[in-house]
């Protein structure tokens, strides 16, 4: 038998036992096989130690690398890189993903898209019967317009500091008609009149339909031959829940010519002509 007292590794314990107790011819192959199981032991002991005073690099080689250079590789096989200083191999094709496509996309302004909001404002042709100050706002104008319509509207508007007030009595206007009715100072304005201004705000001037225009005339964008195609025009709620006006009125301005435009090439027009400014170019219109 094995003796107990030798250490418990299946090499070397069986190989001290043969040297010791049977060193003769006879057992010579039982000994070339031990002294082959102890050297196999041995260099297995070997390169596990090795492998202990080795870093395990398949654990986490992002740790050995600068954090700044870490790549992460997502499920889909996209990789992102934390730094901007990273290259990419010139041979592979720069791709752009669908959040830039989109961003580019939401940048650019779809001006038909806008034409098409902009028609859907209740513009009409109004003439003031009647303005006075509002008893209750220094600022204010309160006016009586017709737009066409069995009764005027009334009509606040805030041009105490720009136009005198007899400046609007039975003036030609452009009227914006379906936004929803506002208190003002006690006066119910069911309107809004359009006007143009300068990049200061210093000048206002409002929109003149051209002569000939009849009050409740409906104004549009484009050219003459679109009057025929018009959309019906949105409710105030539907003006207010979509925020039309709020898209449409940043591409509102004049032209060197003093023509109100949208976008700087459709003509807002009656049936008479285009609506002017009277003197302001490349002004704001609201």
């Amino acid at each position: 038998m094995v003796p107990a007292s030798l250490p418990r590794t299946s090499g070397l314990r069986l190989l001290s036992y043969c040297n010791q107790s049977y060193s003769g011819i006879a057992l010579r192959p039982l000994l070339s096989m031990c002294s082959s199981a102890s050297n196999y032991y041995s260099a297995v002991k070997a390169n596990i130690q090795q492998k202990r005073s080795t870093p395990i690099l398949s654990l986490s080689i992002s740790s050995y690398l600068p954090k700044d250079r870490v790549r992460i590789v997502s499920k889909s096989s996209r990789t992102f890189c934390t730094s901007p200083s990273v290259t990419t191999d010139p041979s592979t094709p720069e791709t752009t993903s669908s959040d830039d496509n989109k961003e580019k996309d939401e940048g650019v302004v779809d001006m038909m898209k806008v034409k098409d909001m902009a028609n859907t404002l209740d513009l009409r042709v109004g003439k003031i019967l009647k303005a006075w100050r509002h008893e209750e706002a220094d600022s204010l104008y309160v006016e009586e317009i017709d737009i066409g319509e069995p009764e005027p509207r009334i009509i606040c508007s805030g041009l105490v500091k720009y136009i005198p007030l007899d400046n609007l009595q039975d003036k030609s206007v452009v009227v914006l008609a379906n936004l929803k009715p506002r208190n003002m100072r006690g006066v119910k304005s069911s309107g809004m009149l359009m006007a143009a201004s300068d990049a200061a705000h210093e000048n206002v001037e409002l929109l003149e339909p051209p002569e000939g225009s009849v009050p409740g005339e409906r104004i549009w964008f484009g050219t003459e031959d679109e009057k025929e195609n018009l959309p019906e025009a949105a409710s105030p709620n539907q003006i207010a829940k979509k925020k039309i006006w709020e898209q449409v009125q940043p591409h509102l301005s004049t032209t060197d010519s003093c023509i109100a435009t949208l976008g700087g090439t459709h003509l807002m027009l009656t049936s008479a002509g285009s609506v002017v400014s009277k003197s302001l170019t490349n002004a704001n219109i609201a």
